[in-house]
């Protein structure tokens, strides 16, 4: 398995050593717009910024608020952070990892195996002596060559299969699942049979990923034995991703449902769970 996560420490002597680093600043909340104005009041020195809505994501449509990019665009993307063969790609961004994750699963699918997530993201790189630089950064075109599909991705149909053949983890607040608020997508609730863990329940106090074993007992308490598969959902596959990445530090394979809760509560007849449920 491939690393996953990067301390700040490390990343700091990697440059420092004059590493070929490409270091990708993906600020971006629910809600939030103000991701590019952060950015540019200060980042990690030579980081780009990327747009977790239209570099990451294909414009919202039938296929859920956040649907996965097209290959082609994906590629052109990467080229223009100045990605170049060889390179150590390093995402971060404030928010314990759940947008930077995106951009991780994203390079992970497309077959770039030197991707790694800043642990504990900007307060951590602060914490370690780090500095920041304002302004902004353009890097010349890299010559990344990407491919699609490296990692397991499953849609509507599978995604409420493995509700009850598998394990399907609903990464959203406690709340969204059992149906009490739902701040953005049409109906209230969650996908029959999935079961609740929270991405951000993976975070330690410091909006660091907790140790492997701690997560690894919290997914086999779930009910993770590394046997059924696994497939992760949220509202529009953002925080999932974050979910997938929790799995594999814990040495857990899990698929992404990319359309997630804003795909398929949008289905006419698709069937919805409120309560606790199984989780």
């Amino acid at each position: 398995m491939n690393r996953v996560l990067i301390e700040a420490g490390e990343l700091r002597g990697l440059l420092a050593e004059g590493r070929p680093v490409r270091l990708l600043d993906v600020r971006w909340e629910l809600g939030c717009t103000d991701g590019h104005r952060q950015y540019l009041a200060g980042h990690l020195p030579g980081a780009v910024f990327v747009n977790l809505d239209t570099e990451l994501s294909a414009p919202p449509g039938p296929g859920g608020r956040h649907p996965l990019p097209s290959p082609e665009g994906f590629s052109a993307s990467a080229r223009s952070w100045g990605i170049n063969d060889g390179d150590l790609v390093v995402a971060y961004d404030a928010s314990g990892g759940s947008a930077a994750a995106r951009a991780w699963w994203l390079l992970r699918h497309a077959g770039w195996p030197e991707v790694r997530l800043l642990d504990g993201g900007l307060r951590a790189w602060q914490e370690a002596g780090g500095s920041l630089v304002e302004g902004s950064e353009t890097p010349a075109p890299g010559t990344a060559v990407l491919s699609w599909g490296h990692l397991p991705v499953v849609d509507r149909e599978t995604a409420g299969e493995l509700a009850t053949s598998g394990v399907l983890i609903d990464a959203r607040a406690p709340e969204r699942f059992r149906g009490e608020h739902e701040p953005i997508d049409p109906r209230a609730g969650h996908i029959p049979g999935a079961i609740n863990l929270p991405a951000a329940g993976n975070l330690d106090g410091s909006g660091r990923f907790a140790g492997a074993q701690v997560l690894r007992s919290r997914f086999e308490a779930a009910g993770i034995d590394g046997r059924a598969p696994v497939a992760a959902y949220c509202g529009s596959g953002v925080f999932a991703a974050a979910e997938v990445a929790a799995l594999a530090v814990a040495g857990f394979d899990a698929a992404l449902y990319p359309g997630s809760w804003s795909e398929w509560s949008s289905t006419p007849g698709a069937p919805v769970e409120t309560g606790a449920g199984d989780g």
